[in-house]
């Protein structure tokens, strides 16, 4: 086993983490994004500059880059969740696909025309692809315009591009090893990884939100560290195993925990570990920046710096639009995506890794990163007075046909009878593609692991063969059984008939043909070893035929099997939401209990329960107070409400409702503004200030000006503690705390 010199390894942490809190404390003061700070102390800490001790192992760093990438992916899954996916509907993946095979195919193009190979060309087009999700927050942040309408668009936007970059890495790996695009090969690589992304989502979804509910109150906030990133590493190890990448792997098991009741906990738990580990491989990327290759290749730099700013407003813009958005908030969207960040890095460092990705490459993506990080601010305020001047040159025909394709596009949504068709036809699908890849895993496990057993058992002979066909079919039939059982509840049906009058009855049987010839796939796989494929055919149409009439006639206990797991399935992907509702906590009657978290501009912070009278204004009962690790049961009128603190109330489902945003009223998603500098400074205040001859307690210096006055100075030694009636005269020295910005308007 290889020795790992201790010494060196200590000294090269040492270093790049003091150059990056040195910069990063910089950047911050300069009101960059921190992810900035740690490029340039990477490429301080390389031997690129040789005005500072450079690292000795590079090896080692690289080690813990890959530790970083994993824990960055892990963290991005946690933010991601199935739901979310679902949730953000149809429109914001059509516009990511569009925004992605866009800027792919215009890196591709750009790579050919610069001379790179297929591969490069391929992977450039990857790399420019990814809007950076954390420079567009801090970007908005700083601009104080999370709150607009276009924003909540935007962010479902990156949510899915970042599956795609993570679907991307796959196929990106995939051609990187074979060298070249085969699409027979990249379709069963597809095929592949859905087949495991569901099988995952599936598994993990079932069982870990259960396990989780089961052992709450043996799991500490150390424990659950330790089983987070236990459950990360192991799906990383499984992901590999599999032939798939490791940050797939964090990714994917993120994404499973997102949906948990711990996810906020979790989060919580690892942020530290991902600041760390996340510093260290955004260092590694500054490692690579070579100034040499820079001014060598600065030409292509602007190029494409150009080309993703240009190419994202293009197709961001064409993407909303296509999906029925406004011009303006299209317009919004696209001019706010104008740059590429962490995944960039991460698909580069892939490249890197597998001997692909020219050298030049690396450093030249990095630059343009930067370039496109600083401009981002400006093309963002930039959008409206673009669309301004777009809308008075544009031919007001196309004007109104876009304003009507949007009409239309949103009237179409909101229709009860497409809704209604909507959700039936998404709940098949799901349905279809989830049980049909667990009897995929269910028909590969008898036949790996089952098979041989009966076989050795019976002997391999036909009626073995036939005895190991009996009993995978015994295992797999509950499934097949759930795929032909009609998809559409009676509820549903009943208001299709009240919205439309009479119902059509051809998607009924469109789904249920294709049911039924899966079914038979599925069953004549099972019997092809055994029977000749006619007979397996004709043995297979039997069988699945017979289990329809036996379904018709006898449907209610396996539908009611099939429903209850159906339902547990539905109800760890809604676990956060139905805990935050109470809607899956029925009580008695109409009584939910929910938990709902204390935001930081909620109207009861700071208040006394006694005052706030929660029951006779919003007839609901506070049960209890969960505070950090500390739980409040029954608490008293004395106890005020704190942010953060997760309230358990019982009530009935409109009086939840009703009350949520109260109580998880939040400034900025949750952020708490730090745009106000308090100091304590003192100042004269000249003739003309607003406040002379105006007595203390009548210049709302608190409710106006956000300050408090300490002490008046009047001459050169008096000073005057401050009361009611105090009238100020021009030339007082006022001693006060309060926002400098502010306290301009007193002078």
């Amino acid at each position: 086993m290889e020795s790992i010199d201790i010494n060196s390894l200590i000294s090269d942490l040492a270093l790049i983490l003091v150059l990056g809190a040195i910069a990063t404390v910089i950047f911050k003061m300069l009101k960059q994004p921190v992810v900035l700070g740690y490029i340039v102390a990477g490429f301080l800490a390389s031997p690129h500059f040789a005005l500072l001790p450079s690292i000795v192992g590079e090896a080692n760093i690289e080690f813990w880059a890959q530790i970083g990438i994993i824990v960055l992916l892990f963290s991005l899954g946690l933010e991601f969740s199935f739901k979310k996916l679902i949730d953000v509907g149809g429109s914001a993946i059509i516009t990511a696909l569009i925004i992605v095979l866009g800027m792919m195919s215009l890196g591709f193009v750009v790579g050919k025309f610069l001379g790179y190979g297929l591969v490069n060309s391929i992977f450039l087009g990857g790399m420019i692809s990814m809007s950076s999700t954390t420079i567009i927050i801090k970007a908005l942040t700083d601009l104080n315009m999370r709150q607009r309408r276009f924003v909540p668009m935007t962010f479902a936007v990156l949510i899915v591009e970042d599956l795609f970059a993570v679907v991307m890495m796959v196929i990106l790996s995939s051609i990187a090893l074979n060298n070249s695009v085969k699409g027979q090969e990249m379709v069963g690589s597809i095929l592949k990884l859905s087949f495991f992304l569901i099988m995952w989502f599936t598994v993990g979804i079932f069982m870990i939100p259960t396990l989780f509910k089961r052992f709450k109150r043996y799991i500490s906030d150390e424990q659950m560290l330790i089983i987070a990133m236990g459950l990360c590493f192991a799906m990383v190890l499984f992901s590999i195993q599999s032939g798939f990448s490791a940050a797939l792997g964090a990714f994917v098991m993120g994404s499973i925990l997102a949906g948990t009741i711990e996810a906020e906990r979790i989060e919580r738990l690892i942020s530290s570990v991902k600041d760390l580990f996340g510093a260290v491989f955004f260092i590694s990327v500054g490692m690579m920046v070579n100034p040499t290759v820079m001014t060598q290749h600065w030409s292509v730099i602007a190029l494409l710096a150009v080309v993703v700013i240009v190419g994202m407003i293009v197709f961001g813009t064409f993407g909303m639009i296509a999906t029925g958005q406004p011009l303006k908030l299209a317009m919004e969207s696209g001019f706010s995506l104008t740059q590429i960040g962490e995944f960039s890095f991460i698909i580069a460092t892939l490249g890197t890794s597998l001997g692909v990705l020219d050298k030049s490459i690396y450093p030249i993506i990095v630059a343009v990163s930067v370039i496109t990080t600083f401009t981002t601010p400006f093309f963002i305020k930039q959008a409206v007075p673009c669309y301004n001047a777009l809308y008075k040159v544009l031919p007001k025909s196309w004007t109104r046909l876009l304003n009507g394709y949007s009409q239309n596009a949103s009237e179409s949504e909101s229709s009860e009878t497409r809704r209604l068709w909507k959700s039936i036809a998404s709940r098949y699908v799901i349905r279809l593609v989830v049980y049909s890849v667990v009897i995929i895993t269910l028909i590969f496990l008898c036949r790996t692991y089952l098979m041989p057993f009966i076989l050795q058992w019976v002997g391999e002979n036909s009626w073995g063969r036939l005895a190991c066909a009996i009993a995978t079919l015994v295992i797999i039939l509950p499934f097949i059984a759930s795929i032909i059982l009609p998809t559409v509840k009676r509820s549903e049906w009943d208001r299709l008939i009240e919205t439309t009058g009479a119902v059509s009855y051809v998607p009924l049987v469109v789904m249920s043909i294709v049911s039924s010839l899966v079914s038979i796939v599925f069953v004549m796989s099972v019997l092809h070893g055994v029977y000749t494929s006619a007979v397996s055919v004709i043995a297979a149409i039997l069988i699945v035929g017979l289990g329809l009439v036996f379904l018709s006639i006898v449907p209610t206990p396996l539908r009611q099997r099939v429903n209850n797991i159906e339902k547990r399935f539905i109800s760890n992907i809604n676990e956060r939401e139905n805990r935050r509702t109470g809607h899956e906590n029925n009580l008695v009657s109409d009584l939910h209990l929910a938990y709902m978290t204390v935001g930081h501009d909620c109207p009861f912070v700071g208040d006394r329960l006694r005052n706030l009278d929660l029951r006779s204004r919003y007839g609901v009962n506070l049960v209890n107070i969960q505070r950090g690790s500390k739980l409040h049961p029954v608490p008293t009128g004395d106890m005020r409400i704190f942010p953060g603190d997760i309230l358990g109330v019982i009530g009935t489902e409109e009086q939840i409702q009703r009350m949520l945003p109260l109580v998880e009223a939040q400034n900025d998603h949750g952020e708490i503004p730090n745009n106000h500098e308090v100091k304590f400074i003192h100042f004269a205040i000249g003739e003309h200030s607003p406040i002379i001859g105006v007595p203390l307690e009548n210049t709302r210096l608190r409710e106006d000006y956000g300050a408090l006055l300490v002490a008046v100075q009047r001459g050169e030694e008096e000073f005057i503690s401050p009361t009611p009636d105090l009238t100020f005269v021009a030339g007082d020295i006022l001693w006060i705390v309060g926002d400098p910005k502010q306290l301009t308007r007193l002078k």
